[in-house]
């Protein structure tokens, strides 16, 4: 009897390094809206060559993280009032699809969790520097409710949406955010307590009027 064959194993590609890694620095604001990207010292930094930098930007431009211009150079997109608003409203039809299964599918382990993200989302933020740290608890809220539904494909079209929307919130003038916290938080209340009586209509209706709200307020600090 022949011996079976393996196919070998390759090590991750250069280029979803740097995709990865390019990624993370526009999602973390280390690459700012609208800032030209240099291709030639990126490969310098991250030790490569310049091929799997110009393949991750190809990647990174797909999905609109990214402008390729010609003959003006590489550039982190930027979003207007109108990118924001049409994200959102795609962003909503998500959850609100999310929320079909989630109902149904939801443990008392993930209850749990909305009440822990929920806790930490009520503290009182007093300095600017607190902010990144909200909204990276705002962002696993969302998620939760994503995972809850089960549906893989979903959730990876989910994940990119939310790439430009964080874009759109790093690009927004940050006046005001203190303000709006007691009305999102009392948003995000309402969708735990639906989502803990397993109600489809007031986990969809709490969330339309949380996205709906939250799209207002971030289109409104963009530069049309």
């Amino acid at each position: 009897m022949p011996a079976t064959e393996l196919t070998r194993l390759q090590r991750p590609r250069a280029t979803d390094e740097v995709y990865e890694a390019l990624r993370q620095s526009i999602l973390g604001s280390v690459f700012k809206p609208g800032q030209r990207l240099q291709v030639e010292e990126i490969s310098l930094q991250l030790g490569v060559s310049l091929t799997p930098v110009r393949q991750a930007i190809q990647q990174l431009a797909a999905e609109g993280l990214i402008e390729v211009r010609p003959r003006s150079g590489t550039f982190v997109a930027q979003l207007n009032a109108r990118d924001v608003e049409e994200a959102s409203d795609i962003r909503c039809a998500l959850e609100c699809l999310a929320a079909e299964s989630a109902v149904q599918r939801i443990t008392d382990a993930e209850l749990r969790e909305f009440r822990r993200l929920l806790e930490r989302l009520g503290r009182v933020l007093r300095y600017e520097r607190e902010r990144k740290q909200h909204e990276e608890d705002n962002r696993q809220f969302h998620r939760l409710l994503i995972e809850c539904s089960g549906n893989r494909r979903l959730a990876e079209m989910y994940e990119s949406l939310n790439a430009h929307l964080q874009i759109a919130r790093i690009h927004s003038r940050k006046t005001g955010w203190a303000a709006r916290l007691p009305v999102e938080h009392a948003e995000h209340e309402k969708i735990v307590a639906a989502l803990a009586e397993r109600n489809l209509y007031r986990v969809q209706q709490a969330l339309r009027v949380h996205i709906l709200r939250a799209r207002q307020s971030l289109a409104a600090g963009l530069d049309s």
